[in-house]
């Protein structure tokens, strides 16, 4: 086996350039002002009737929807009138906006000048106005109300979004006052509420002319059915007797924490390794009722699972927590799951350190379709930024329903359909500081095909390391890349003999893990879902703090993302990269070198922190060797870098800040710093290439906070770049003007670069790598 080594540290070079201005282009008059003017003004009068339709309010303003030109800035709804209020920019188009009569009028007044030919101020803001509309019963159905309707009971639950009005404190505990005494007013129940800066929600108890009333009520951002959460499996029968007792893991050993139905954990595979296991569901226990707990726990604890279990033989590494959010049904109707969620994370955080959470179940009632994200990925993307931990989230399974394949279509029209909007990724997978995981195949025959050989009768869907029939894909907000990984979490089949029906349950293609039902003779079970990848990445996450404890979750990010690759089965089946990263993101970890580096393949890091509107510069340094040996052979530059940005859900680019990559070569770093100099001529700064070949490319990746490229080379001649230059890293902040006051002066953000010949082992990449670390060190010592 290859001796491996720690991973080397590299550190930025001093030079810390500004980053140029960015260049906003107003948008051009209208080919008829006059008729611009007129159409708006008519606009406005309709919008007055509409907004006059609403109900409540904890002032008097009226609320309307301004569809604007994309790249408008919502702040400049003020230079219409300074009483009219930004409240949220729901998509790329759609503003929201409070406004008093005084503004009303000042508006139309304005509008009246423009259709009579007379000149306007801030003429470019009224121009990059399309529409005003209300904001009424339909804009305010989530999803799964619009798709599903009201239940058919008399009385039933519905989750309720006010706007946030995030920058407003005072008017926000108003909207709450008020809303509250509207809804006792209304002999609406009030059963649970979230009420933070950046989200207030309400789950409340009422009838059909009820929820109507609500739909109409001012204050209401949105209105929902509660969340879905829908699950099956199948049993495997196997002697828990015949495996050894498991070990303690030690008491330094990172812990991951299981947020789910809770764990049996006198489980004879778990009990050893379970440090707490605690219910943050009132009224319940910490046993799991349900089963899906204990199943993700065995993932958690060990990963592969299945390989243990083939070789009878487990010893845990981690220590094991649990934290019962989900009751018997794995539903939270009770109370806000996001409640559960944070009571749990502020404990395991502060009374254990924990720092890796896995959350391996998602709302099928709210697909991401773009537009604004819900109340649980906020929640979690602010307990990322706040408290310095790793989410770890399932990107959710399809609902089979009328949207489904039928027969053999299931067989016939894979992968193609998994492009489609019943398998996008569910909340919370959207969360954007969270990693979000996907699912591959890993078996292709049935119970039944692998005791008879020669029956074609049952038929898998996917090939081993194939996309799973189940699996949602993405993107999450402003593009950005959803899920960034994969792991097995099953496959499906369909039945030949039976009418061609689709065999979604386990059959023997689902992911082995452990039983709540160990005691009654089932100590395992397989299951099928993303549910069941999630916990494998998070078996990962938590094992890298046990070579680097000190590690931030972005690191982890980082270094999960760097260690990633497509797998080659899922390259073949899908040649559209486009579509490939949509279902697989950055694609499935290795672990070759993910804890520790090997003599081919190195891996360098560093934690920065960086101002805004600034670069900072790293050379990565490329031995001779690696660009030569003699011979064609595979050899890959990878990058990585995460950071954790704060976030609003009223504004469409979500993240206040943005830091991203760039991998360039040039001359020497007075080279590279003046190509990404403030002062550098606009058409120079525009024709800076990034070193051509990436897999993902750097508009793609920069719309995420985990980004990952990859660089593949089989051979160098002698005008390859990376034998007549030198190799740099570029890293860039970017805040956007609504978010400065939100971020921190110097955000932290972790880069890891590697470096990989492992076809050549005489090439001693490592070696050669760490002396030329060290003697840069040496010099900036002497000097």
């Amino acid at each position: 086996m290859e001796e491996n080594f720690p991973h080397l540290s590299i550190q930025r070079e001093s030079p810390i350039n500004e980053k140029r201005p960015g260049n906003y282009m107003p948008p051009r008059p209208p080919s008829d002002v006059r008729g611009h003017g007129r159409g708006l003004l008519g606009k406005l009068n309709g919008a007055k009737a509409q907004a006059s339709e609403n109900l409540g309010g904890f002032d008097d303003r009226k609320l309307f929807r301004f569809s604007v030109e994309k790249g408008f800035d919502p702040d400049d709804l003020r230079k219409i009138s300074p009483e009219i209020e930004f409240v949220s920019q729901e998509d790329e188009t759609v503003v929201i906006g409070f406004a008093s009569d005084a503004a009303l009028a000042q508006f139309e007044a304005r509008l009246s000048t423009m259709a009579g030919g007379g000149d306007v101020t801030n003429k470019q803001v009224i121009y990059a106005l399309h529409s005003v509309d209300g904001w009424n019963d339909e804009n305010r159905k989530g999803w799964a109300l619009i798709n599903q309707g009201f239940p058919e009971s008399e009385q039933f639950l519905l989750d309720v979004e006010l706007w946030p009005l995030e920058d407003n404190s005072q008017a926000r505990d108003q909207e709450s006052v008020k809303f509250e005494q509207w809804l006792d007013q209304q002999e609406i129940q009030r059963k649970d509420q979230v009420k933070r800066q950046e989200l207030t929600l309400y789950r409340v108890r009422c009838n059909a002319n009820q929820a109507d009333l609500l739909l109409k009520h001012r204050d209401v951002r949105s209105v929902d059915l509660l969340p879905s959460f829908g699950l099956e499996r199948s049993v495997i029968f196997q002697d828990v007797q015949d495996f050894p007792e498991a070990a303690h893991p030690g008491e330094l050993a990172p812990g991951v924490v299981v947020l789910d139905s809770g764990i049996a954990s006198g489980h004879p595979l778990l009990k050893s390794s379970v440090e707490e296991s605690k219910s943050f569901l009132p009224g319940e226990g910490a046993d799991d009722e349900n089963g899906h707990g204990t199943h993700v726990a065995g993932l958690a604890l060990y990963g592969d699972f299945e390989t243990g279990l083939r070789n009878r033989y487990f010893v845990p590494t981690l220590r094991l927590f649990s934290g019962r959010i989900l009751n018997k049904e794995n539903e939270n109707s009770t109370g806000f799951v996001e409640n559960h969620i944070e009571e749990a994370v502020r404990h395991f955080s502060k009374e254990h350190g924990c720092r890796v959470f896995n959350l391996s179940f998602g709302d099928a009632n709210k697909p991401y379709h773009g537009g604004h994200l819900k109340g649980l990925s906020v929640t979690l993307d602010n307990l990322s930024r706040e408290m310095g931990v790793l989410f770890i989230v399932s990107a959710g399974n399809h609902r089979i329903g009328e949207d489904s394949p039928d027969g053999l279509a299931w067989r016939d029209n894979y992968p193609h359909y998994l492009s489609g909007d019943a398998w996008r990724i569910i909340e919370p997978a959207p969360a954007l500081n969270a990693l979000t995981v996907g699912s591959l195949a890993r078996h292709n025959q049935t119970y039944n095909s692998q005791t008879h050989t020669h029956d074609p009768a049952e038929i898998p869907i996917a090939q081993p390391d194939q996309p799973s029939p189940f699996t949602r894909g993405g993107y999450s907000v402003g593009g950005a890349i959803k899920p960034e990984l994969v792991a097995h979490g099953g496959n499906w089949a369909i039945n030949t003999r039976a009418g061609h029906a689709l065999m979604d349950r386990g059959a023997g293609l689902g992911v082995v893990s452990t039983s709540h039902q160990f005691v009654s003779g089932n100590p395992f079970i397989a299951d099928a879902g993303t549910s069941m990848a999630a916990p494998q990445v998070a078996h990962l996450a938590a094992s890298v703090l046990r070579e680097y404890p000190e590690a931030t979750a972005n690191f982890i990010r980082a270094q999960l993302c760097l260690n990633a690759a497509y797998p080659k089965s899922s390259q073949e089946l899908i040649e559209d990269s486009k579509f490939l990263r949509r279902l697989c993101g950055y694609g499935r970890i290795d672990e070759t070198s993910l804890h520790r580096s090997l003599e081919s393949a190195v891996t360098l890091v560093s934690d920065g922190s960086i101002e805004d509107k600034r670069h900072h510069f790293y050379e990565i340094p490329i031995p001779a060797e690696f660009t030569s040996g003699g011979r064609k052979r595979i050899r890959e530059i990878a990058v990585s870098l995460a950071y954790t940005p704060p976030v609003r859900s009223t504004r469409i680019k979500y993240r206040a800040t943005r830091i991203d990559f760039r991998l360039v070569a040039a001359r020497d770093l007075e080279h590279v710093t003046t190509m990404f100099n403030k002062v550098t001529k606009k058409e120079d700064y525009q024709n800076i290439k990034e070193l051509t070949g990436a897999t993902v490319g750097q508009v793609a990746r920069s719309k995420g906070t985990v980004q990952a490229d990859l660089w593949r080379f089989k051979t160098f001649n002698s005008r390859s770049l990376l034998r007549t230059k030198k190799l740099f890293v570029v890293v860039t902040r970017n805040d956007f003007p609504w978010g400065e006051s939100l971020c921190d002066n110097e955000e932290n953000y972790s880069l890891l670069v590697s470096l990989r010949d492992k076809e050549y082992q005489e090439s001693q990449l490592y070696t050669k790598i760490k002396a030329h670390l060290e003697a840069k060190v040496s010099v900036r010592v002497r000097t």
